[in-house]
């Protein structure tokens, strides 16, 4: 249900355009909300936070930021790029992956707190506008970033999707693919590669008419009635090929009966820590970059050519982080790929994004019994695919066609967010692309050209050396 974009009203999200263009936003808040909800669940429980969790960001970043920011087509919610990050911030306060669910909810509040105060920074640098700053960061070196990202969601998300729960680095991840193939619970793992199945053959469909229903909830609505024919969520064992396998909750989503017992507020004794430190840094650099560049990408796109003020926006999301994260949410951004989805679907103006919050309050508080039927394993096929995206060959072969300075700076960061952190790894591709200038003989700090004034009032500009266009 795409719009034209030779319209010749240009809709705002005013009084009148909250009343004049309410058919459309509630109908693409609905279809968006049907996305969000799976990827909200599942993007909360592969940050090592509860599942309803992601639930409580896109709830604020639909009924607070939708008010606060100028954007008009963006939802805002939790985003698949910073699940290394969520995960990699509770990891580090303790969090064991199940096995002790007191250290575990400890990590957990301590995440939150740090949530809060990069929070607190985003509100910062939106009042001093400094959401411009963004292009001080060599494209290559985000792309670079953001696909290392997916290749650890693919890796941290496979053996779940073969219903395991192993644990370890990316790369070692990585190498035991094939041996989580080889010892997948043979139920849980049936529903997470039909999952998948589904989500990668969705978009090869071309009839509209089969596509009314967003592929993430079509997974759904495929994988739960399975899930419970399989008794996947039914404690015991069984075996199959001589082999025993366990079922139960484990395997399945857990949110409580009640929505106000989830709320979890933050606990801020390990904002000085060195962790604290580190990854309230990096939600805030991380988030903020992410949230422009979609907020950008999707201005882009807008059919009647609105625009964003980034640093507006950039304020109204760390306003959303800070109340997100102080009732137990994760970290929001202006997601791209349910942006565009809203744009597709017909939305007018930023109400949509208000609707699509609101349909996820509904739900999470009506129908909590129906979303905890929901296998771990469906989501993490979702999540998968999500990954692949971000590191797909496309996006190697489209940065490698834009020169191989910019591919060597996109593969080192790869390289180094893989073989170190994140905050580490985005260094490295800075500092690639540094090293770059300097053995073209380019000047990174100072430009060598001499001024000289003419009568005129004009200047003739003398340069010396190697001459660099680019964000430095």
């Amino acid at each position: 249900m795409s719009i034209s974009s030779d319209s010749t009203e240009n809709p705002k999200g005013n009084l009148h355009g909250f009343k004049t263009h309410a058919k459309n936003d509630i109908l693409s808040g609905f279809l968006v909300f049907l996305i969000a909800l799976p990827l909200c669940l599942g993007i909360s429980l592969a940050s090592g936070y509860p599942a309803v969790a992601g639930i409580f960001t896109a709830i604020i970043g639909g009924l607070v930021a939708t008010f606060l920011s100028d954007s008009e087509l963006t939802i805002k919610g939790p985003a698949a790029g910073l699940i290394v990050i969520a995960l990699g911030c509770v990891q580090d306060f303790g969090f064991t992956g199940g096995v002790d669910p007191a250290k575990d909810f400890q990590a957990y509040r301590l995440a939150l707190g740090v949530g809060v105060v990069a929070g607190v920074y985003q509100i910062i640098l939106g009042l001093f506008r400094v959401g411009i700053l963004v292009k001080l960061f060599p494209k290559a070196a985000i792309h670079g970033l953001l696909a290392s990202i997916g290749i650890i969601i693919i890796a941290k998300q496979f053996p779940v999707l073969m219903g395991l729960n192993p644990q370890g680095a990316p790369l070692e991840l990585l190498a035991g693919i094939p041996s989580f193939i080889m010892n997948m619970n043979p139920k849980a793992g049936f529903i997470g590669i039909i999952g998948l199945a589904l989500v990668v053959g969705y978009s090869y469909i071309k009839n509209p008419r089969f596509k009314i229903i967003p592929a993430p909830m079509m997974m759904l609505l495929i994988t739960v009635p399975m899930g419970i024919f399989l008794g996947i969520g039914v404690e015991g064992s069984y075996t199959f090929n001589n082999q025993i396998y366990e079922l139960g909750q484990k395997f399945l989503v857990n949110v409580p009966g009640n929505l106000l017992n989830a709320v979890t507020f933050p606990d801020f004794s390990g904002i000085t820590t060195e962790t604290g430190i580190k990854y309230t840094v990096l939600f805030a650099i991380i988030g903020s970059l992410e949230g422009i560049l979609s907020a950008k990408a999707i201005d882009g796109i807008d059919p009647w050519g609105r625009k964003t003020n980034l640093d507006r926006d950039l304020l109204a999301t760390g306003i959303a982080n800070t109340l997100s994260a102080f009732i137990g949410g994760l970290p929001m951004i202006s997601e791209i790929v349910r942006s565009k989805a809203n744009i597709d679907n017909g939305a007018r103006t930023r109400f949509a994004n208000f609707y699509h919050g609101m349909f996820l309050l509904i739900c999470v508080a009506l129908i909590p019994g129906v979303i905890n039927q929901i296998p771990l394993a469906a989501l993490a096929a979702l999540l998968v695919v999500t990954g692949f995206r971000l590191a797909s060959p496309q996006e190697f072969m489209s940065v490698y066609r834009e020169g191989k300075d910019q591919f060597i700076i996109f593969v080192s960061t790869i390289l180094g967010v893989l073989a170190t952190d994140l905050l580490k790894g985005l260094a490295i591709g800075i500092g690639v692309r540094i090293i770059i200038h300097l053995i073209r003989g380019g000047s990174i700090f100072t430009l060598n050209a001499k001024i000289i004034p003419e009568r005129d009032q004009s200047v003739t500009i003398l340069l010396r050396g190697s001459i660099i266009f680019s964000s430095w």
